[in-house]
């Protein structure tokens, strides 16, 4: 059975090995994981940068992401995004990220909190990201992204 639950501080390595492996399937993109390792323990150490949650099979840890906060003035509530995911290869195709993205959409449908909606980004050519985002009733709208990065 699946768990869904909020990550704690004791899921930082599991979560930093995710987003290794991530970087390097998506984008084949290295790492450095003293880098990452720092990141993960950053949100954990400052709730206002986000939050991790993770999906659970008998104890071990299968699938996270990580939902950050934007601001709209247009809804006077925040934005979740949908961050950071990643479901082991052996877990993929039985729904784990739909639980995680259930879970999150319930937490935006409680409205408990200022919650108004969920975005995230994909990159144009994982084709099968966007299929499951899509059966899930997410929407491709007209924004384009763009970014600048110093690194």
């Amino acid at each position: 059975m699946v768990q869904i639950r909020t990550a704690k501080r004791f899921d930082s390595q599991q979560i930093k090995d995710f987003q290794i492996k991530m970087a390097l399937e998506t984008e084949n993109l290295v790492l450095d994981e003293s880098i990452v390792e720092k990141g993960v323990l950053a949100v954990f150490e400052d709730e206002s940068k986000g939050t991790y949650y993770v999906a659970e099979i008998d104890g071990i840890v299968v699938g996270s992401l990580l939902t950050t906060y934007e601001w709209s003035d247009w809804r006077n509530g925040r934005v979740l995004w949908i961050q950071s995911v990643f479901v082991m290869p052996e877990h993929r195709g039985k729904g784990i990220y739909s639980m995680l993205y259930d879970h999150i959409k319930n937490l935006v449908k409680s409205k408990k909190l200022d919650f108004r909606g969920i975005r995230l980004y994909v990159d144009k050519t994982n084709q099968n990201a966007q299929k499951v985002y899509e059966k899930l009733g997410m929407e491709n709208h007209h924004y384009e992204m763009f970014e600048w990065m110093d690194e």
